[in-house]
């Protein structure tokens, strides 16, 4: 009986376990059965080289390259404030409160994340683009700035939640041996313990990349979801994401090109994620060696 119930619930996890395999099978299986379609009609070349993006205009071009701007700017923008505010707030919650504090500090930085990004999308539009014109008055009333600034502030529970806990997996010995040779909390906590936990501080960066790399409201609320090829982010810009919601809110014929750009797009966002987990992965390996 007891083997029973064990043999019972070995299926279960492995079934667990393999519903996320099946349902990632699934996904790109659709992505890439209703993209293939879409290049029966345009080449990859121009796919890839082409400076428009109006797939649904009279005059239609299918060059991927200004959502890809679009992306990468904002993506960029997010992680320019997400990484130096998480990394510090890491290193703060692991290395310079108490351990009841903590319990309290944390979960309140990570209900940031709890908060719909159709939230942060209209304090986007709504705050932030006002205030960045007060500073720069030519700037655009949508912009890839404001939303890029509003990500990165939407993903730092992300980098620091994760990297707070890789900071506190590193061995106490290593601050005692920091601090007998004279080292300062703050030289400790940025000589010793970031570089000893950066293996898992690196994998916290690169969830924080895809999360922003996959953001929708904000980028379509604020940034104007206009696909142009430009990196001042001052101007406004769309996003893959951005694009899909757009073309998803029309009425468009199934089978159309129109319709499988959706698609594509999104078989590109996945293209894009996928290269930086792997990116992610390989530095991991690589700093899990050298410690």
């Amino acid at each position: 009986m007891r083997r029973l119930r064990e043999k019972c619930i070995e299926i279960v996890l492995f079934l667990a376990a393999a519903s996320s395999v099946l349902v990632t099978v699934g996904i790109v299986g659709i992505l890439v059965t209703e993209s293939m379609p879409f290049f029966e009609h345009v080449s990859l070349k121009e796919f890839l080289t082409d400076t428009e993006w109006t797939p649904l205009f009279e005059n239609a071009h299918y060059g991927i390259l200004p959502l890809l701007c679009g992306t990468f700017l904002s993506t960029l923008i997010a992680l320019v404030v997400a990484i130096p505010l998480g990394t510090v707030a890491a290193a703060f919650l692991s290395e310079y409160i108490s351990p009841s504090l903590r319990e309290i500090l944390k979960p309140v930085l990570e209900l940031l994340a709890a908060v719909p990004t159709v939230v942060y999308g209209y304090f986007a539009l709504l705050f932030v683009t006002p205030l960045l014109q007060k500073i720069f008055p030519s700037i655009s009333g949508f912009n890839v700035l404001s939303a890029g600034l509003v990500i990165g502030v939407m993903i730092v529970p992300y980098v620091s939640s994760l990297s707070e806990d890789a900071m506190r997996s590193v061995p106490a010995h290593l601050r005692e041996a920091s601090f007998a040779v004279g080292a300062s909390r703050l030289q400790t906590a940025f000589r010793v313990v970031i570089p000893s936990a950066f293996s898992g501080i690196t994998s916290a960066y690169i969830l924080g990349i895809s999360r922003a790399l996959g953001e929708t409201m904000v980028v379509a609320i604020a940034a104007g979801m206009q696909p142009n090829l430009t990196f001042n982010p001052t101007e406004p810009a769309a996003t893959i994401t951005a694009f899909i919601v757009q073309v998803s809110l029309g009425d468009l014929p199934h089978g159309s090109i129109g319709y499988q750009s959706i698609y594509v797009a999104g078989l590109s966002l996945l293209c894009l994620t996928l290269c930086f987990n792997i990116v992610g992965l390989w530095l991991r390996k690589k700093f899990q060696e050298k410690e």
